[in-house]
C-alpha cells in the first residue's frame, strides 16, 4: 500500500460537508418520511457497519494490515450477547457491551500473537486460516448454535440496577432510540480513533506502515505495537457486532464468515484508507450501491466489482480522495480568478 492511496488530512471543505452529513443523519427521524422505520434501521445497520470499517482501517489504513479475518471478532460479540442473554428477561447493557467487545478483544489478543509474526501474503491467509477455523466451530456445533444460529428475543437493558431493577435511561426497543445511540457511539469511536491516529502510538503505526524495518532499527518493538493495534481493532469490532446482535435480534456463523470481511476490507477502500471519516463514508456508500445494485439485478456482485475496480483505479485514495482533489481544483481556479482578487488557499488543506 503506497503513501499516496493512504489521506489522513481533509480540507476543510470536506469536513463542513461531513460536519452537514452527520447534522442531516441527526435530524432525519424528524424528516417524516414514508416507511421511516425502515430507513431507520437501514440507516442503523449502516452506521454499525461504518464502526466495523473503522475498526479495520485501523489495521489496514493506518497500520498496513490487511486481514480476511477481522469479521471473526464481529461474530463473536454478536454470540457473546446471544448467550449471555437469558430467555425471559434483557440483559444489562453497561456490562454486557463491555464484557462482550472485551471478549473480542481477547480473541484478537490470542490470535494476533500468531498472525503479526507474518507479513504480506502470509499475514493475509494466516488471519483468513483463523477466522474459518472459528467459522467451522460454531457451524458445526449445535451447541453453539450451529449453521441456524441463534435468536436474541431482547434488546440490552439500560436499567443501571441490575437485570431489571431501576428505571430504563434508554429504551433501546424504540428504533428511534437505538438509532441515536448507534450513531452517538459511531462518533465515540471516530473521535477516539482520531485522537489515536495523531498520538505518538499512532505515528508509530504510521511508521510501521511505511517502513517496519526502519522502525525496528530505530528502537521501536514492532511485534508489540502491531499486536495492541490487532487486539484493539478486535475490540472495536467486538463493539460493532454487539450493536448488529442487539439490533437484528439474531446471529449465526455468517458473521464470522469471509464475506463480511471481504466487504469491511472493500468498505475502506471504497472510502478512503487512512482517514477514519473514510471508512464512514465508505460503509454508506458501499451498503446504499448494494441495495441499489440488487434493485436491477440478481448479479449485483458484478456490479459491485466493477464500480470497486474502477474507484481503485480511478481514485486511489477513494471517494474523500476524490472529495479532496476536486476540492483543490475548485480552489486553485477559484484562486486564480482575476475578478476575486483572492490567492489560493494552499494552507487550508490539512485541517
Amino acid at each position: 500500500m503506497s503513501a499516496s492511496s493512504h489521506l489522513e488530512h481533509l480540507p476543510r471543505s470536506l469536513q463542513l460537508t461531513l460536519g452537514l452529513g452527520v447534522a442531516a443523519l441527526a435530524l432525519f427521524p424528524f424528516m417524516g418520511l414514508e416507511n421511516t422505520d425502515y430507513y431507520l434501521q437501514m440507516l442503523t445497520q449502516m452506521m454499525i457497519l461504518a464502526i466495523f470499517a473503522m475498526s479495520l482501517d485501523l489495521l489496514q489504513g493506518v497500520t498496513g494490515l490487511v486481514s480476511l479475518g477481522h469479521a471473526a471478532f464481529f461474530g463473536l460479540a454478536g454470540y457473546a450477547l446471544a448467550f449471555l442473554t437469558p430467555e425471559g428477561a434483557p440483559i444489562g447493557l453497561w456490562w454486557s457491551l463491555p464484557l462482550a467487545a472485551a471478549g473480542a478483544g481477547l480473541a484478537a489478543l490470542v490470535i494476533g500473537f500468531f498472525v503479526v509474526r507474518t507479513h504480506g501474503i502470509y499475514f493475509i491467509m494466516v488471519t483468513m486460516a483463523f477466522a474459518q477455523m472459528v467459522f467451522f466451530l460454531f457451524f458445526d456445533n449445535k451447541g453453539l448454535g450451529g449453521s441456524d444460529g441463534i435468536y436474541i428475543n431482547f434488546k440490552p437493558s439500560t436499567a443501571l440496577g441490575g437485570w431489571n431493577g431501576g428505571a430504563e435511561l434508554l429504551d433501546l426497543e424504540n428504533k428511534v432510540t437505538f438509532f441515536y445511540f448507534t450513531l452517538a457511539a459511531l462518533l465515540l469511536v471516530y473521535a477516539f480513533l482520531r485522537r489515536l491516529l495523531f498520538s505518538p502510538f499512532g505515528r508509530a503505526l504510521a511508521g510501521i506502515r511505511v517502513n517496519e524495518h526502519r522502525m525496528r532499527a530505530m528502537g521501536y518493538s514492532t511485534l508489540w505495537y502491531k499486536l495492541t493495534a490487532f487486539t484493539l481493532a478486535g475490540i472495536l469490532a467486538g463493539v460493532a457486532g454487539y450493536l448488529w446482535a442487539a439490533q437484528t435480534g439474531f446471529v449465526n456463523p455468517e458473521l464470522m464468515g469471509f464475506h463480511l470481511s471481504a466487504h469491511a476490507i472493500m468498505m475502506v477502500i471504497l472510502g478512503g484508507m487512512g482517514n477514519f471519516a473514510g471508512a464512514i463514508v465508505g460503509a454508506f456508500a458501499f451498503e446504499y450501491l448494494m441495495h441499489v445494485f440488487k434493485d436491477l439485478t440478481k448479479h449485483w456482485q458484478l456490479l459491485m466489482g466493477g464500480f470497486i475496480v474502477l474507484v481503485v483505479i480511478f481514485a486511489p485514495r477513494g471517494l474523500l480522495g476524490l472529495g479532496q482533489t476536486l476540492a483543490e481544483r475548485l480552489g486553485r481556479r477559484s484562486g486564480q480568478a482575476p475578478s476575486t482578487g483572492s490567492v489560493a488557499a494552499t494552507g487550508e488543506h490539512h485541517g
